[in-house]
């Protein structure tokens, strides 16, 4: 039987309107009330992935930010692993010359220098995916980032970059404009000790190459006495690859692109059909007849 679930969030556990369907939450209870581990897996920063879990009931580890950052079920930071501070100064000033739209992810906080940039550009970017959502719904939901604190405003990034006592996790990049996410990713060739994904067509996310899913998940799962071979791992995107990889059931999403799909052994439903119900169904199924 498998021993542990990892699940991605945006376009995985989570449908278009940023919720997660009660068949998901059922699945996921019904797995931890047989002792299988469950962690979350996402680009999203601790503070947003619990944000989005608020009233599920679902209490677990969380893989945050690709893996820079991993935390119990009490929230407690168990590993972490940033940016160099040299690299961070570096990407930071090439993002900045290109004239791309960043933010920055730390220990402290996720930062913004433009908020209304930042809801905007969200705002299109799920409207290209889910056109039947109402702008105004989407909207909503995009400013409650700020909002509620969960995205902070600076002035300037200068000030993150030089504070001594901030540990920068990742610079996330997005844009609607694809030739200029292609330059920035460009100019980001020939820097050291970096991994480069993404978890859209519309942002590239950029981390210590040790901060990535698969690594972080295997290392906890080694931690707890687990194997990646009875491991489910279940996403859609570039940043999940390194998990589905490694892990013995590894599902893409319906909503996944091909390459996604070639990178998992099996494919589940799309996000807004509740595909990480059908992949846990699944998964123990196939599991119980090894």
């Amino acid at each position: 039987m498998i021993t542990s679930i990892a699940t991605d969030m945006d376009g995985t556990l989570l449908n278009g309107k940023m919720e997660v369907s009660e068949a998901n939450r059922a699945a996921i209870k019904k797995a931890q009330e047989l002792g299988i581990e469950v962690i979350v897996a996402t680009g999203r920063s601790y503070q947003e992935a619990r944000f989005a879990l608020e009233g599920t009931g679902i209490a677990c580890p969380v893989i945050a930010v690709n893996g820079a950052e991993v935390r119990n079920a009490e929230g407690e930071i168990i590993q972490f692993t940033a940016l160099e501070d040299d690299v961070a100064y570096d990407l930071y000033r090439r993002l900045k010359d290109i004239g791309v739209y960043f933010e920055i992810y730390t220990n402290q906080a996720t930062y913004t220098d433009n908020p209304e940039k930042a809801v905007q550009l969200l705002i299109d970017i799920v409207l290209s995916a889910h056109p039947e959502i109402k702008e105004e719904d989407i909207r909503e939901r995009a400013s409650l980032r700020i909002k509620q604190g969960l995205v902070k405003q600076v002035d300037n990034y200068e000030e993150i970059i030089r504070d001594t006592s901030q540990h920068i996790y990742k610079f996330f990049v997005f844009s609607t404009d694809y030739s200029l996410l292609q330059k920035a990713s460009d100019n980001l060739d020939g820097i050291d000790g970096i991994a480069v994904s993404s978890s859209g067509n519309e942002n590239l996310e950029i981390t210590n190459d040790k901060a990535q899913k698969g690594i972080m998940l295997e290392k906890y799962l080694t931690s707890k006495g687990l194997s990646m071979e009875d491991a489910l791992a279940v996403g859609d995107n570039y940043n999940d690859v390194s998990m589905l990889e490694r892990a013995g059931y590894s599902y893409a999403m319906g909503n996944a692109d091909e390459n996604i799909k070639k990178a998992a052994r099996f494919e589940t439903a799309k996000n807004e059909d509740s595909g990480v119900a059908r992949a846990i169904e699944d998964a123990l199924e196939r599991s119980m007849v090894k």
